[in-house]
C-alpha cells in the first residue's frame, strides 16, 4: 500500500512540473524574417499588437538586404499577437500589423507591402 502511494505522489509531482515547464517556455518565439520587399532594411521593430510603442530594433548594426533572411529570437511573453515595421535607408517604414508568432515558423516580407507567415 506504502508503494502504491509513493508511486502516486511521484506521478503527481511529475505532472506539475511539466505544468510549469510549459508555462516557463510559452514566452520563447522564434521564427525566420525574409526580405523579399526589393529593398535593403536597415531596422525592424516587432512589438505586442496591443501597445503603441515600437520596441528596440532586432537588426541592431545590421541590415537585412533583399533576398536574404535572419533569424529573430525573443521572448513573446504573455503576448501572442505581434505587429512588425521595417524602415528603409530613406527612412520609409512598413508596417505589418496582427502577426500569431506563436504560428509561425517564416514570416515573409514582400514586395507589394503585404505580409505572410
Amino acid at each position: 500500500m506504502k508503494n502504491f502511494r509513493a508511486v502516486k505522489i511521484l506521478i503527481l509531482a511529475a505532472m506539475m512540473i511539466m505544468a510549469y515547464a510549459s508555462v516557463a517556455f510559452a514566452g520563447a518565439q522564434n521564427f525566420t524574417l525574409h526580405n523579399n520587399t526589393g529593398y535593403t532594411i536597415y531596422q525592424v521593430n516587432i512589438s505586442p499588437t496591443n501597445t503603441n510603442d515600437w520596441e528596440e530594433d532586432i537588426l541592431g548594426s545590421n541590415v537585412l538586404m533583399n533576398g536574404e533572411s535572419t533569424y529573430v529570437n525573443f521572448n513573446a511573453g504573455n503576448s501572442q499577437y505581434w505587429d512588425i515595421q521595417a524602415i528603409f535607408e530613406d527612412g520609409t517604414a512598413w508596417s505589418w500589423y496582427g502577426f500569431d508568432l506563436f504560428s509561425a515558423y517564416d514570416v515573409y516580407l514582400n514586395a507589394d507591402g503585404s505580409a505572410s507567415y
